[in-house]
């Protein structure tokens, strides 16, 4: 009898012939994800077990696997031999020792010479023998003990299921580049895409000195929060100073957030050219604010070629608030901290802007070189 940790994976099982190379992304992501603990983690026919752990590992363990994308439950048992005599010795150790339980058992191996109904009463009748303050409760059990009968005569013994983060592992749908603020949108659309199995990298836009570096330290923060679930990535930085002064100088007052999506977009798929992303990301959802009405959206995507994906379009605040308390960026994501999209916000930004408007205003710039001169502040923060 061994202590294991048992892993079940979700989406990949409908991967057809191509699902082992969904199963080895997700082996490389499990072992990046418990980087620095002892273990082994071994496959074993639809399932992943992590085994030779410290004990005072496992809740640790349990808490990186827990945050993996591909992880659709995870349980803490024993794998042991298929002879009666060990599972009714596993299954002591898993089972209440009073109240209500029942014993469910998944076959696996159908040539097992016992059926599941078969193996649940003798298991469970071993066990009201060991445990005579036990009954039986079929329908509300207070406890389960559940054995999973493996192929090559082996089986999993275990008393619940914990759910998983579920999605596709991180790295098997291409890479994006997410645009990151410092508020509560990005970080979440960013994490809906890395649950969609793409590799998320990140860009910051920001104009010190009107912004500090408080404000930059805010989404490294939040870069290296995202990261616990997309793995190792880096964080670049541009600044758009030069960009915002010239556009507050020279164009009406009611384009300056609109005129200055279209330079990050433009500097956005430069670099995503450059760094072999596929996409662009941003947490934009319909109607909440300003920029972000379908004539905002559709003056943005009228720069670039690649596509944008906006994973939030269709939410309302509350419900990306609530995700962003799920991931651990929403308290981070309130720091009193400005962004770069705050500096010279005007009274009544256009809600409807034409695009003919929008490009006659952006005809006084120097739209190459300002791209340009941007681009050239890039720095990387790799985490």
């Amino acid at each position: 009898m061994e202590k294991v940790i048992i892993i079940r994976y979700a989406e990949i099982h409908l991967k057809g012939k191509n699902r082992g190379y969904f199963e080895r992304v997700f082996s490389v992501n499990l072992e990046k994800s418990l980087k620095g603990i002892r273990h082994e983690l071994r496959r074993m026919s639809g399932r992943y077990l992590v085994a030779a752990f410290a004990e005072e590992d496992a809740e640790e363990i349990e808490r990186r696997i827990a945050r993996v994308f591909g992880v659709h439950s995870y349980s803490r048992g024993y794998l042991t031999e298929s002879d009666m005599e060990s599972i009714v010795a596993a299954a002591t150790r898993v089972c209440p020792q009073t109240g209500t339980f029942k014993v469910d058992t998944h076959r696996g191996d159908k040539k097992y010479p016992l059926t599941s109904m078969q193996l649940n009463a003798e298991v469970g009748a071993k066990l009201l023998e060991a445990y005579p303050a036990l009954k039986v409760d079929v329908h509300t059990p207070e406890g389960c003990v559940y054995l999973d009968i493996r192929d090559g005569g082996k089986t999993l013994v275990f008393g619940s299921f914990e759910a998983g983060a579920n999605g596709m592992p991180v790295g098997t749908s291409g890479k994006g580049l997410l645009l990151i603020s410092g508020g509560i949108d990005s970080p979440v659309a960013g994490y809906m895409m890395a649950k969609r199995g793409m590799n998320v990298s990140y860009l910051h836009f920001h104009s010190y000195p009107y912004t500090n570096e408080q404000a930059k330290d805010k989404v490294v923060t939040l870069a290296r929060i995202l990261s616990r679930y997309t793995g190792e990535g880096s964080l670049m930085t541009v600044s758009v100073t030069h960009i915002q002064e010239e556009i507050h100088k020279k164009c009406a007052a009611e384009l300056n957030v609109t005129l200055l999506r279209r330079f990050m977009f433009r500097i956005a798929e430069r670099i995503a050219k450059k760094t072999g992303a596929q996409c662009l990301i941003t947490g934009e959802s319909l109607g909440q604010v300003a920029s972000q009405t379908i004539e905002g959206m559709t003056s943005s995507n009228a720069v670039v070629t690649l596509p944008v994906l906006r994973p939030l379009v269709g939410f309302d605040k509350e419900e990306i608030i609530v995700r962003a308390k799920q991931i651990g960026t929403f308290e981070t994501s309130v720091l009193p901290y400005e962004d770069c999209c705050t500096v010279f916000l005007p009274e009544f930004p256009a809600i409807k802007p034409k695009l003919s408007f929008i490009e006659a205003e952006e005809g006084k710039l120097d739209v190459a070189s300002l791209v340009e001169e941007a681009v050239g502040t890039l720095e990387r923060i790799a985490f």
